[in-house]
């Protein structure tokens, strides 16, 4: 499951139970990359609330645009745990698996809109060359028609993604076992 021991559910007790019990996907137990913070349940707790913010806080970012950029961050950082889950959840809201494919494979690609290319193109080039961001990489989003807000949502996804898929490789996270029937 992971290079790090790690506390399952069935072992689980106190605080990190409680926090478990409130985590149980509809396939019956909690996602590896959630249990990987069982040694530390504040950890934990602070990953939850940063993915619930990022990619479920009320924001003009769509849905499905926080999808694409999930998909986009991972495939480029090559995060197979994060491309299967992200990919799955695009393709659960669009029922577009061509859509998926040309995200996984090549953006550039895709059927999607201009202001999504360009929301992309941000995400791109903060993931594989943060120190190069300059302020026309902002500006490009507002001409898309973006507004600040929505850029900030765009910039949080972007670094949450960084962040879990170092966590997920760093530590070996491995899909889960259902994943294998699908």
């Amino acid at each position: 499951m992971a290079w790090i021991n790690v506390i399952n559910e069935e072992k689980a007790t106190g605080s990190l139970k409680d926090q478990y019990n409130n985590l149980i996907e509809p396939w019956g137990g909690v996602d590896n990359i959630l249990k990987i913070h069982s040694l530390n349940p504040e950890s934990l707790d602070a990953h939850v609330r940063l993915y619930k913010m990022a990619m479920y806080g009320k924001s003009s970012v769509q849905r499905r645009e926080k999808e694409m950029i999930a998909v986009v961050v991972s495939t480029i950082n090559q995060c197979h745990y994060w491309i299967i889950h992200h990919g799955e959840g695009l393709l659960k809201l669009t029922k577009n698996k061509t859509l998926v494919k040309q995200l996984k494979a090549d953006f550039k690609l895709a059927d999607i809109t201009p202001k999504q290319m360009a929301m992309l193109d941000y995400s791109v080039k903060l993931t594989e060359r943060p120190g190069d961001m300059i302020l026309e990489d902002v500006e490009r989003l507002k001409d898309a028609g973006f507004n600040d807000r929505a850029i900030l949502d765009i910039n949080q996804i972007v670094a949450y993604f960084a962040y879990v898929n170092r966590v997920a490789d760093g530590l070996g996270v491995e899909l889960e076992d259902f994943w294998e029937k699908k």
